[in-house]
């Protein structure tokens, strides 16, 4: 394989040296001209040098040490600057005269370091919910509007996102609230068995799946996989300028991408939450019926209906709309977020994840709380 040799020119203008540089400059081809551009540094006198790297067509560190030999004349740094080249080169050339100059560790402070590092993701914190809440006013204000005129609705992308969020999602979210309740039953079967109690075992599992575990799973499911899906679609349209042509075509952000998206989660999340709540009540039963205790589908569906008063059905299903708003905003705000790196898009995307779930869990607290002093 031919390759380009290593190619350089020195000019001085007062006291600044100009370094050009053409060809291949990598640890293959450096070495016919080691000892030559040494000698060439140090038969000049300057202050300040000047790379111009437009004729380079390979450069590695080897390179980029040996070009950067012009910065350190006798344990004296001098300035220099990139006049022509490329951001990968300018960041080789960094390293590359910082090697020059043998740069001593940077001394840690654990105490001070760590004060700092609490410090910023505090305001990190304060930042991220003072962007997501501005975020859900301006989506509240698009998303009546939207429904007081409601032609401006895309229906077809409403459907397309519904099948996605709800259809796609229902075969897991029945599976793991089936399993989840089994796993109470069996719970209840052991502890209150061991008491005389079994047949509390159904008002446990009818408590819980109707009231908590039913909707909170559901959210959480649908938050890690919807609103993750959210973020990489909205941030990938990001990085390939679809958002921008779309602003430049005169079509809102807010209404083409995040108002579908929400009514979607709305229409669908309740829809599977009642799904939830029946495959875990359908396993607590299979489980009642199949243990020791013996209770029999028929006295356990009797027991369900005496013992768990329809408004703990509701209570469940009233959490559903606000975690579905709050799932879809959060994706689609992080996916509006993403820069122009595929670094930038995977972080927004593990970023959306987290906040979705952590504000699933906050909002099911307070309705917790809420509920309690109201004696629901």
């Amino acid at each position: 394989m031919l390759t380009s040799p290593a190619r350089y020119d020195l000019s001085s203008h007062g006291r600044r040296l100009v370094v050009s540089a053409q060809g291949r400059w990598t640890v293959e081809t450096v070495s016919s001209v080691y000892e030559s551009l040494g000698r060439d540094y140090d038969a000049l006198s300057y202050e300040t040098v000047e790379f111009d790297l437009e004729g380079v067509e390979d450069l590695d560190t080897a390179g980029a040490y040996l070009l950067t030999k012009a910065v350190r004349v006798e344990d004296v740094c001098k300035a220099w600057s990139l006049t022509r080249g490329t951001p990968g080169q300018k960041t080789l050339l960094d390293v590359a005269a910082a090697a020059q100059m043998g740069a001593p560790p940077r001394h840690t402070r654990q105490f001070v370091d760590t004060l700092d590092r609490l410090g910023r993701a505090t305001l990190r914190f304060w930042d991220e919910l003072y962007a997501t809440l501005a975020f859900l006013g301006q989506f509240f204000v698009m998303f009546f509007g939207v429904l007081l005129r409601p032609r401006r609705l895309r229906f077809k992308s409403i459907v397309a996102l519904m099948e996605e969020v709800g259809l796609d999602a229902a075969p897991i979210v029945a599976v793991l609230s089936f399993a989840i309740g089994a796993v109470i039953a069996y719970m209840g079967a052991n502890l209150l068995g061991q008491l005389g109690f079994s047949v509390f075992m159904v008002d446990l599992v009818g408590f819980s799946m109707l009231r908590e575990l039913a909707v909170v799973i559901t959210a959480i499911l649908i938050a890690g996989r919807s609103a993750s899906a959210f973020t990489a679609q909205i941030g990938a349209m990001k990085m390939r300028q679809e958002v921008d042509a779309m602003t430049v075509m005169g079509l809102e952000t807010f209404e083409t991408l995040v108002v579908p998206r929400a009514i979607a989660c709305l229409l669908t999340l309740p829809i599977l939450t009642f799904l939830a709540m029946m495959s875990g009540i359908l396993g607590g039963l299979i489980v009642a019926w199949v243990t020791p205790s013996q209770i029999s589908p028929v006295l356990f569906l009797s027991r369900l209906q005496e013992m768990v008063a329809v408004q703990h059905f509701w209570v469940g299903m009233v959490k559903a709309p606000f975690f579905a708003i709050v799932i879809a905003v959060i994706g689609c705000r992080q996916g509006l977020a993403v820069t122009g790196s595929v670094e930038s898009l995977g972080a927004r995307v593990t970023t959306s994840v987290v906040q979705a779930i952590f504000a699933v869990i906050l909002i099911d607290a307070l309705f917790a709380i809420l509920f309690f002093q109201i004696g629901v």
